[in-house]
């Protein structure tokens, strides 16, 4: 199993101190304007976890135990620090624990579940995690496999929440990472830069590498080969963030020595903090004798500083209900960093996850020992560090003042009881069949508007942290009355909007190309051509990048009246505005096609629901084929839905 990063940085001897710099001069310039990772909060995504039953290629309880073949148990586990809040999840795997405080069963989440990873991606939209670095350790072992099945999970829940992701590299213990890290780049990860939620900085992808100079036997590279492989990932175009030691730039027992420069290749700085702080008084600490220098250097030497947030260790009960945390944000913001990087979201097995957590005895195994959020007397929700987050996350961005008082009440309601104003002007910017694309102008809060509920009919069928949404499965020729509500982070909720009445188009004829078979010239990763007919709008077919023409293809299972089609790309605002260009040919064997459209441009647009239309000369055809030969918004043919009507 990969070491843990706990494991070897726990006995980090003390920096060294140096006095402090002022204020001003560790602020002055930085290097690169708001992105994706500039002025966002990043959240660590390890995705780490599965569970024997779940289907993942690994079969194991994966970080969840320490032998993994056998079932958690308290004599049974991998240093599992606190206990998650497993209400939202739609399946869980049985342990060998007792029964939670309240009588419920122990259940663990699997990260290969497609569902677990998508309420993951829903908590960050919601409480305000901007981008999300994938771990992504040595993939060449019996851990490979799953990983890669998760990756691409992360990819699908990142573009239906609209949270950013990026990869990043771990190279801890990995023998030959200069050649395979490339290797796996090149073939595999390179290509989840065509999302368009993958994290840009600068307009460049953006690729973390964690573990170079560290002073210990799983980081042994020279700082010659670590340049090499910084430099080769920009020389693929990439943005290029380094998680480094504490110590990069004063030195100490933590970092080799003669790295500086190869920290200097880096675009962004995130030293490593996880072990090195416990409470207020080390953060201040650290502010003085390692940060408001590492912001001095960095702009001197035009390098953006994303400096580690870290909640603490439930289990060493670090966290002070939220102070050590708050005091974090605020000594990193007073300090002028780019961005921050919060250490970790779901990192359960060192215990310093800001996912949601078991909030009291009542839903912690009876016989497990472990402390929840409560641990120091104070109640405070599963969701407290995720709404730590989200305000700390509007101080970066100077949404609320700087302040180091928290102002996030532990448990919901508990401070903050002004509820969001009412979302206005509610209205359909696109409709179909079976969707309707709804927009409003955004609520106001006085703390800030964490996100929007969206009803039809009284009923609630989404949420999102946006201003627009489009509500899918929809029955033809049907009216919807539509309302939005507001929420803030202590859990306020704003009446219901003025109602948006939508009636959604006739059906008039079956979509004759739902769930039929299809064929393709080529698609990439998992975007297969059944996804563009499987009647889910989220999901899509893309073919291989850089290589037009490339074609799409239905059978609608015998010669078939066709008047129309109706192509669609994942109605979410992260797909920008594209005009694709193709053909549509028709056959009735298979074999022998004739052009039925020629070729043309057509644009979809996320703001008219992101679908075009093209009328077919009538006549029957059997299969339909569309060829690509341009996308000015990615090198390859992408189709979501691919309908067909008599």
């Amino acid at each position: 199993m990969t070491i843990s990063r706990r494991t070897f940085l726990g006995s980090t001897a003390a920096v060294t101190a140096l006095a402090a710099l002022p204020l001003s001069t560790s602020q002055a310039g930085a290097a690169s304007p708001a992105g994706d990772v500039v002025g966002k909060i990043t959240v660590g995504y390890q995705g780490w976890y599965a569970c024997i039953g779940d289907g993942a290629p690994i079969n194991t309880w994966w970080h969840w135990s320490q032998d993994a073949s056998q079932t958690p148990s308290p004599t049974n586990n991998n240093n599992i620090k606190a206990w998650p809040d497993m209400r939202e999840f739609s399946k869980g795997y049985q342990t060998a624990y007792s029964n939670l405080g309240n009588g419920q069963p122990a259940t663990l989440f699997s990260q290969y579940d497609a569902q677990t990873v998508d309420t993951h991606f829903a908590w960050m939209s919601q409480y305000g995690c901007d981008t999300a670095a994938l771990q992504r350790f040595n993939p060449n072992g019996s851990e490979g496999p799953t990983r890669d099945a998760v990756t691409a999970k992360v990819r699908t829940s990142a573009e239906a929440h609209g949270v950013k992701f990026y990869i990043m590299y771990d190279a801890t213990g990995w023998t030959n990472m200069q050649s395979e890290m490339k290797a796996d780049w090149t073939a595999k990860m390179s290509a989840y830069t065509a999302s368009p939620m993958y994290a840009r900085q600068n307009g460049k992808p953006v690729v973390g590498i964690w573990g170079f100079g560290f002073n210990d036997n799983n980081h042994t590279w020279d700082a010659a080969t670590c340049l090499d492989v910084i430099n080769w990932f920009k020389g693929q175009g990439c943005y290029v963030m380094g998680g480094v030691p504490r110590e990069w730039r004063v030195g100490g027992a933590g970092t080799r020595t003669g790295f500086i420069d190869t920290y200097h290749a880096f675009n962004m700085i995130s030293p490593w903090m996880v072990g090195a702080i416990g409470n207020i008084g080390d953060s201040d600490n650290i502010y003085n004798t390692i940060n408001v220098g590492d912001q001095a250097d960095c702009n001197s030497h035009g390098i953006d500083y994303q400096p580690c947030v870290l909640p603490g260790d439930v289990s060493g009960r670090q966290r002070a209900h939220g102070d050590f945390m708050w005091h974090q944000f605020y000594n990193m913001v007073r300090v002028g960093a780019q961005g921050i990087y919060i250490s970790m979201f779901d990192e359960f097995t060192e215990g310093n996850q800001i996912a949601k957590s078991a909030e009291s005895s009542a839903t912690t195994p009876t016989n497990s020992g472990m402390l929840a959020l409560d641990e120091d007397g104070t109640p405070c929700s599963s969701d407290y560090y995720l709404r730590l987050t989200g305000d700390g996350g509007r101080m970066l961005k100077g949404q609320i003042a700087l302040t180091a008082t928290r102002p996030t009440p532990p448990m919901v309601g508990g401070g903050d009881t002004q509820a969001p104003s009412v979302p206005s002007g509610l209205h359909a910017t696109a409709h179909t069949a079976t969707s309707a694309t709804l927009a409003w102008t955004a609520a106001t809060d006085n703390v800030g508007v964490t996100g929007y509920r969206i009803f039809a009919n009284g009923s609630q069928v989404g949420t999102t942290a946006s201003t627009s949404f489009t509500a899918n499965g929809l029955t033809p020729s049907t009216t919807y009355s539509f309302t939005v509500t507001a929420q803030d982070a202590a859990g306020n909720s704003s009446p219901a909007s003025a109602a948006a009445s939508v009636t959604t188009d006739a059906g008039g004829s079956t979509n004759l190309a739902l769930n039929r078979p299809t064929a393709e010239s080529s698609h990439t990763q998992v975007y297969a051509s059944g996804n563009a007919v499987d009647g889910n709008s989220g999901t899509y077919w893309e073919s291989a990048n850089n290589a037009f023409p490339q074609w799409l293809q239905v059978d609608l299972g015998a010669s078939t009246p066709v008047s129309r089609i109706v192509l669609a790309l994942p109605p979410l605002s992260a797909w920008g505005a594209r005009t694709q260009t193709l053909t549509v040919a028709g056959s009735t064997d298979g074999s022998t096609f004739s052009t039925l459209v020629g070729s043309a441009g057509y644009t979809f647009d996320s703001n008219t629901g992101n679908t075009v239309t093209i009328p077919v000369p009538a006549g029957s055809r059997r299969y339909l084929r569309l060829t690509f030969t341009a996308n000015t918004g990615w090198p390859a043919g992408q189709v979501s839905e691919f309908q067909v009507y008599a």
